[in-house]
């Protein structure tokens, strides 16, 4: 039903990665792929995106996810251990944040960035 509406694929897929940067800020990583690939998977494969690539950029998002606020797990893990005050580190995230977005701008509009090791199998 999804891939039968009027629009851009792509538009499709940034749907999908904010799903994922939600989902990042509020559970685990592995929890995250393991409930939402089944359902995205064959939406993804209907949309005729690759596989291989469709994985990558799920792993990156999701790991945006863990360090983006409020919540983002990998912040929480930070300050339990060095014991630096949340707001100091959410600040420390933010050029990762910056640097994680623009790769993923780059990962979708030239995808065989991350497919060219795979194709040379």
């Amino acid at each position: 039903m999804v891939a039968a509406l009027p629009v851009n694929r792509y538009v499709v897929l940034l749907f999908i990665i904010i799903v994922y940067l939600i989902l990042g800020c509020l559970m685990d990583s592995l929890a995250i792929v393991l409930l939402t690939v089944p359902v995205f998977f064959p939406l993804v494969l209907q949309l005729n995106f690759d596989p291989i690539w469709f994985g990558i950029i799920v792993v990156r998002v999701t790991e945006m996810g863990l360090i983006s606020p409020p919540v983002g797990l990998n912040v929480f893990v930070l300050h339990g251990i060095t014991k630096v005050p949340m707001p100091t580190i959410f600040r420390g995230v933010i050029p990762f944040l910056v640097a994680d977005v623009l790769e993923l701008i780059l990962l979708v509009s030239v995808p065989q960035l991350s497919l060219f090791l795979p194709n040379l199998m």
